[in-house]
């Protein structure tokens, strides 16, 4: 008897233990409302979906507004949107798969799949491992190379990625310090493809997508099955929201830093694979990849310094990247997430594994961080019962409000000058030529009409007039707008004024990071 109470005793303390630590969980219904309030409150927004699983299920997938502004098709939650850096997520499971069928182990070195990869010494090459390709601690910086892949129709090849390593200066001693990188995934997608004898694209779509289930998603624009059901990206342009052309893209490197395109609805597919340890199907009956795979995904690799700010209602006193993934402690609880964004488009995964819960938000807008932003926080506040009393979306609307006014400061008082000096004589054919860079390859300075012009020969769209901005320095303003990435072109000259090589930076403080004009080294060819 005294056994049989304690037990009822035992039971009772887990009961109410358990419901004092139960934590909120939204309805689909309430879910739907906040997205149409931050909606409204955000103006920039053109098409969006979301998808929300919780406890085994998607307990809400739904899209909102148009797949492109002038059209009259509404987003499902079966729109593909592209997922970005998303995709790395899926590279890494690709790689995993292939550790568990015994192909590759996540120490083999790079070189012994890739011969002729070469990187800025020959320590780094000889003990690059295919972790390496993941983790961002290469030593090199942020976004370096990333001209080659944007704007996105550029006629690099994969060859073009795996000479380039050699010719970057790294910034820190290998495996020090994270900086993010795209390159090195594709040369993780070119293993991928050289171990299986498949396309990263193939072997992706038929051991993945596929086995999910995920019939609304692609490894690349090129097998999409239908240009017309996916959403168009958008720019603005002078303020005013356009379509940009999603038609184009490099298909002579692979899609393994960002090609994906995946519905919300696949996308929450993908997710509950992830919160069920890489099992999925009916009665979790078959395996995507090993456990042990996961939790070598979900281990940080790499650390990322984070101050923790302590007046944030999150706290974080961790922070790292895994494999493909972001990896922190929020709140006491694991928080696995990415971002992704391309021209016109965000993605944010977040999962958060011991409540079972995990979301995607997709966006087809330029400025639509914001947005993802606040409908991001506004769930963990909610399914993780943090209690900030925080309205997300009014705070949403501020720092929209507030972004809305910002003047970019440089690149106004550059263009000023410009302006001011439009009328300074110069030789032109002190500058008319043709330059190279080890990796990024040749670009031309030539005379149009009058006006010094700047073309790239594997970049086509980085064309643009160069307009006088002070002593050898000349700001181009490209035809390519789709982003904000007008640059300044500064030539060094010989004795007898004759130009012999070109240094460039981005104009905007705000300009991303993947336009790394400042790694270019151009030196004149040919006859002086």
């Amino acid at each position: 008897m005294k056994i049989f109470k304690n037990q009822i005793v035992f039971s009772l303390l887990f009961l109410v233990f358990t419901l004092t630590t139960l934590h909120a969980q939204m309805t689909s219904q309430q879910i739907d409302s906040l997205v149409l309030r931050a909606i409204e409150k955000i103006d920039y927004t053109v098409g969006f979906s979301i998808g929300v699983v919780k406890d085994g299920k998607i307990l809400h997938a739904k899209g909102y507004g148009l797949t492109e502004v002038n059209s009259n098709t509404n987003v499902t939650e079966h729109t593909p949107f592209g997922i970005a850096s998303n995709s790395k997520a899926f590279t890494s499971a690709a790689l995993a798969i292939l550790v568990d069928q015994d192909k590759i182990t996540w120490t083999d070195k790079v070189i012994d799949h890739i011969p002729e990869f070469k990187m800025y010494n020959d320590y780094v090459t000889n003990n690059f491992t295919i972790q390496d390709l993941l983790t961002h601690r290469s030593g090199l910086a942020l976004g370096v190379g990333d001209l080659m892949l944007f704007p996105n129709d550029s006629d690099f090849t994969i060859d073009d990625v795996l000479n380039s390593f050699q010719y970057f200066k790294p910034i820190s001693e290998f495996r020090t310090k994270f900086e993010y990188d795209n390159l090195l995934y594709l040369v993780a997608g070119e293993l991928t493809a050289r171990v299986t004898s498949q396309t990263w694209e193939t072997f992706v779509e038929t051991n993945i997508l596929k086995p999910l289930g995920m019939t609304n998603s692609s490894g690349s624009l090129f097998t999409a099955l239908n240009y017309e059901t996916l959403a168009a990206p958008h720019g603005f342009i002078n303020d005013t929201i356009v379509a940009l052309n999603n038609k184009t893209s490099n298909n002579k490197m692979n899609g393994a830093a960002g090609g994906i395109w995946a519905s919300a609805t696949d996308m929450s597919q993908w997710i509950l694979t992830q919160l069920n340890e890489g099992k999925y199907g009916t009665d979790l009956k078959n395996t995507l990849f090993s456990l042990e795979q996961q939790q070598e995904m979900w281990r940080i690799h790499t650390i990322i310094p984070r101050q923790t700010d302590p007046n944030s209602p999150f706290k974080s006193h961790f922070y790292g990247y895994g494999l493909g993934w972001m990896v922190s402690d929020f709140n006491g609880f694991l928080h696995i997430e990415h971002s992704g964004l391309i021209e016109g488009m965000t993605s944010d995964v977040v999962i958060i594994p011991e409540l079972e819960f995990g979301f995607v938000l997709l966006n087809n807008s330029e400025k639509s961080v914001i947005l993802n932003g606040l409908i991001m926080y506004a769930l963990l506040d909610e399914f993780l019962d943090l209690n900030t009393g925080i309205n997300w979306v009014e705070m949403g609307d501020k720092r929209q409000k507030r972004q809305n006014n910002n003047i970019d400061t440089i690149t106004e008082s550059v263009w000023q000058q410009v302006e001011t000096h439009k009328n300074t004589t110069y030789n032109k054919d002190h500058y008319v030529g043709i330059y190279e860079d080890n990796w990024f390859g040749k670009v031309e300075i030539f005379n149009n009409n009058g006006d010094l012009w700047f073309k790239s020969f594997k970049s086509p769209r980085l064309n643009g007039k160069l307009q006088f901005y002070k002593d050898q320095t000349f700001a181009i303003k490209w035809e390519y707008q789709d982003m904000n990435a007008d640059a300044l072109a500064t030539f060094t000259l010989d004795q007898k004024g004759k130009a012999q090589s070109i240094t460039m930076k981005g104009i905007s403080e705000f300009i991303d990071f993947s336009f790394d004009f400042q790694d270019l080294d151009l030196r004149r060819i040919g006859v002086n």
